[in-house]
Formats: structure tokens, C-alpha cells, sequence
């Protein structure tokens, strides 16, 4: 009997995920929003983060979180991380004991600084929690280009049934049992991602951009290290390849947080005018309080934390920058 699959969140990543599975699996997507649900059901589209791509024809979606969590093998959380933990409540009350649970969320939990599957642990004790997470841009998957990802669990037997719920011809799905490299390289990134963004909306050059992402997957990779994953995690999907698409691509909401903070605008003004969520502007305080909790240096996250938080400029943070003595290349800075 094939896995039956709930796909939490009709956002642009969930709503891609759940047509993906449901050429594998039974899929139902949960919408917040009725209508989001009506139309996948009846034009095959979710306009309002997709445009108009095709969805499956064999994906369904529905407004009731009982109709979509309660027959289901497999629990797909794809919210943003501040609304995660109040969902996941929502998704105890009908999910049926050990059902594994699997977030899409690249986001740390602001008060409590947790990752997504320690929340999940604490939320719904005894449920399998992992990850799925890469470079994985909806609207380019949604449309057929070809693409990586990697699912992430402790629990290699689970993780490889997992491997085939998610994977299709055009979109290939690795394994891992780094949880905690994974989570961190995927929330981390968003935070660099500001900084790329930042130099992007200041014109400066492709040589500085390239530096900007180097150094900040040394600064993700030592705070993951510390926290407890594995280096080489973050030579791969979950770090690397995530890095360099939210950095360098116009479809990233973080890059383009920071593009318009580079160009003069406020912190304010962006987050008001987009109805997706960037998650690295919330992150880039809790990495702070990670980096601090770790003794971690991390130069670029400091620098995007004191221009989204404090008031610093892009120009000031670049500058900020410069004025990091380098040392080796091991080294912080």
C-alpha cells in the first residue's frame, strides 16, 4: 500500500512539494485559505504563489486539517518557523501516533532558538522528525527544471522510504543523517543571503559577492560544527547548493530583502509590501544568540543583524567588513 502524504501549508514550497508527491503518493494539500484549496482542486493552480503553473492533476487539497492529517502516513509541515510550532499544535489533534513528521521550514524558533525537528520532538514526542531541504527554487521546480534536494533523519530505514515519496524524474533526493547540518545550513543561508542581497542593491562587484558568500558558508559551516553537524553537510545540498541559489537568484525573497535594503529602503517597508515570508530577517537574531551561546565569530551575520535590527546601513555593513583583519582562511573573519 502507497504512503498517503499531508502537505501542511499551500505556500509556494508546500504547494510544489505536495504536486511533486502526489505522482508517488496519495497527497492532500492543507490551505489556510478555502479558496486556495478550491482552486488547486478545480484549475489546477495556486495563483497567488505559483502564477499560473500546472499543478498535478492528481494532487488534492483541502481547508480541513482533520480531513488531511488524520489518514495520513506522512506529515509535511511546510509553514514558515514562527507560525510552526502553533500549526504543529493544530496537527496533533488529529495525527495518528508515530506518523513521521517532516518540516520544509528553513527557520530557528525565535524565543527558544530551536531547530524545527527539536520542536517537532517536543510538540509530538515520539513521532520521526526530519528535514527536506536544498537548493530548491518553487517556481523552478513547479516548472519542470531539472533539480536536488536531500531528506534528512536519523532513522535510515524511514529516510529511504522517504527518498521515494519526494523524488521524481527531474527532481533527484538524496539521504543524510546529519539533521542538525541540514536545518542549520538551510536557515543560515537565508542570512547570508541578506548580505549578497545587500551588495547586489549597493552595485558592488562580482569578486566581492563571490567573497561574501565564501566567508559566510565558513561562518555557517563553524556554527553548525559547533551546534553538532557534520562538516561535510555543508559542502553539499543542505549547505553549498542552498547557499548559492538563495544568494544568486532574482526569485529569492531574502537576496531581494537585501538588494532593497542596499538600494536605501527600510527593513519596515520591504517585509510590508511581500506576502511571503524571508526567513533570514528573523534569523539573523536568534544567530546571533547561537553565535554568542557557541563562541562563534560570524562577521557577515553580525553585520546583517545590526542593519535590519539596529539601524546600521548596507554601506556601513560592507564597510564593517573591511575592517576584519584577514588572518588563514580556517580562521573567523
Amino acid at each position: 500500500m502507497r504512503l498517503r502524504i499531508a502537505v501542511i501549508g499551500a505556500g509556494s514550497w508546500g504547494t510544489t512539494v505536495a504536486s511533486v508527491a502526489s505522482h508517488n503518493c496519495p497527497t492532500i494539500l492543507w490551505a489556510r485559505n478555502p479558496e486556495i484549496a478550491d482552486e488547486v482542486n478545480t484549475q489546477r493552480t495556486n495563483t497567488r504563489y505559483l502564477g499560473t503553473s500546472r499543478l498535478s492533476r492528481d494532487l488534492r487539497a483541502t481547508a480541513s486539517m482533520a480531513e488531511a492529517v488524520s489518514p495520513a502516513d506522512v506529515v509535511v509541515m511546510g509553514v514558515p518557523s514562527h507560525g510552526f510550532r502553533a500549526m504543529l499544535e493544530l496537527v496533533s489533534e488529529h495525527v495518528r501516533p508515530w506518523v513521521p513528521i517532516i518540516s520544509l521550514s528553513k527557520g530557528l524558533e525565535q524565543d527558544t532558538l530551536l531547530r524545527m525537528t527539536e520542536v517537532i520532538a517536543q510538540v509530538l514526542p515520539g513521532h520521526p522528525a526530519g528535514v527536506l531541504t536544498g537548493p530548491n527554487l518553487a517556481r523552478e521546480i513547479i516548472s519542470g527544471y531539472a533539480a536536488a534536494s536531500v531528506v534528512a533523519m536519523e532513522d535510515d530505514t524511514i529516510v529511504r522510504e522517504l527518498q521515494q515519496v519526494f523524488k521524481s524524474r527531474m527532481f533527484r533526493v538524496y539521504t543524510n543523517q546529519d539533521v542538525i547540518g541540514c536545518e542549520i545550513g538551510g536557515a543560515l543561508k537565508n542570512v547570508i543571503a541578506i548580505s549578497a542581497g545587500m551588495g547586489d542593491g549597493l552595485g558592488v562587484g562580482d569578486n566581492t559577492k563571490a567573497a561574501v558568500i565564501a566567508r559566510g558558508l565558513a561562518e555557517l559551516t563553524r556554527l553548525g560544527v559547533a551546534m553538532g553537524g557534520q562538516p561535510h553537510t555543508f559542502a553539499g545540498l543542505a549547505g553549498m547548493g542552498d547557499l548559492v541559489a538563495t544568494c544568486m537568484s532574482p526569485q529569492s525573497r531574502n537576496r531581494y530583502v537585501g538588494e532593497q535594503l542596499g538600494k536605501g529602503r527600510t527593513i519596515q517597508e520591504i517585509i510590508d509590501e511581500m506576502h511571503m515570508v524571508a526567513e533570514g530577517v528573523k534569523t539573523s537574531r536568534v544567530v546571533m544568540e547561537l553565535a554568542e551561546r557557541y563562541k562563534v565569530e560570524m562577521p557577515i551575520c553580525r553585520e546583517v543583524y545590526r542593519v535590519v535590527h539596529e539601524g546600521s546601513t548596507p554601506p556601513q555593513a560592507y564597510r564593517g567588513l573591511l575592517r576584519v583583519a584577514p588572518g588563514s582562511e580556517q580562521d573567523p573573519g
